[in-house]
């Protein structure tokens, strides 16, 4: 009989592992420990977060997927300033956002973060135009040069010669690289993006990521992009999945995606697991979320108990009844 048992190795001690969300000690743009978010109605009660963990870097080009329910768009939600987690911390460069009046919020959101919906209708004003679209937070902040700078992020996202279009003579495309344009007018720190390509298709997608990965190279800002589609990671170093509103593992790309379009040549590429590893996160009280398939396979999927031994170097989970 094939032993049906799940096999976790311990890294080997002289390489060591990162913290919480797969970070090295390097300056920190996010900082979320033990974050909890409950939202609560006169019978009944969701438990959108529980215990999630996580750690961006600064500069950092990643993605956060999850299916629906799985708690990322509350974490993005409460990143960029419009909810209040209900316990846990929650830093953004530096800033404890829990301890944040009203005003301080609006500051931040004006300041700090940028936020680019799925819905352009949420992005865009449709009777300006691009240029003027891209001017209108920099009006209500008070910005000086307004013209210049808005043409300069147009020039970036690659519409200047759109600058004059309004809403209904874009595409889907360059509506969401306007609003791409609009989230950067007040230099934010972080950029946040929520299922930046849910509406558009795939070649439309594939340029709106090549965008961010411009953005982020040419200004280093700090980008988190929210999505449920995997195929992402294709272009992000960093992917971290979220399930039952913890993070459950995170996906490494093991070389650059600059390498990998060399030795390509034409950009295509393979399955995620032939150019990514994938970690379990194991969080500080030592729990881990195991796969669902793997779960599923071994006959363990819906079991509250299993039996746990220590092997060499590696952690054994079985069930019970072997």
């Amino acid at each position: 009989m094939q032993d049906e048992r799940i096999n976790i190795d311990m890294p080997d001690e002289a390489t060591g592992v990162p913290e919480a969300g797969g970070q090295t000690e390097r300056p920190r743009m996010i900082e979320c420990e033990n974050l909890v978010k409950i939202y609560k109605t006169k019978d009944l009660e969701v438990v959108a977060l529980q215990g999630l963990d996580l750690v961006v870097e600064k500069g950092e080009l990643m993605a956060i997927i999850g299916n629906s329910g799985s708690g990322k768009s509350t974490l993005l939600n409460m990143l960029g300033g419009l909810d209040r987690p209900s316990a846990g911390k929650l830093f953004v460069d530096g800033q404890d956002l829990l301890k944040f009046n009203e005003q301080q919020l609006i500051k931040y959101k004006r300041e700090t973060v940028g936020f680019i919906w799925q819905n352009n209708a949420r992005n865009l004003i449709p009777y300006l135009t691009a240029q003027e679209n891209v001017e209108m937070p920099m009006r209500l902040t008070g910005k000086k040069n307004r013209r210049s700078r808005a043409l300069q992020l147009l020039d970036l996202v690659g519409l200047l010669n759109r600058r004059n279009n309004k809403l209904s003579q874009l595409s889907g495309g360059e509506q969401q690289r306007v609003a791409i344009a609009i989230a950067l007018a007040n230099d934010p720190k972080l950029l946040l993006a929520d299922e930046p390509t849910g509406s558009v298709d795939s070649r439309t997608a594939a340029t709106i990521l090549d965008v961010f990965r411009e953005l982020n190279k040419a200004l280093g800002v700090t980008v988190v992009i929210v999505t449920h589609d995997r195929q992402i990671s294709r272009k992000v170093d960093r992917v971290v999945a979220i399930r039952d509103g913890r993070t459950s593992s995170e996906f490494i790309r093991r070389r650059s995606y600059a390498e990998e379009l060399a030795a390509m040549g034409e950009g295509v590429f393979g399955d995620q697991s032939e150019t990514h590893d994938e970690l379990v996160v194991l969080d500080r009280a030592g729990r881990l979320q195991i796969p669902a398939e793997f779960l599923q396979t071994l006959g363990l999927k819906g079991k509250n108990k299993v039996k746990v031994e220590l092997d060499g170097n590696k952690v054994v989970v079985y069930s019970p009844e072997e």
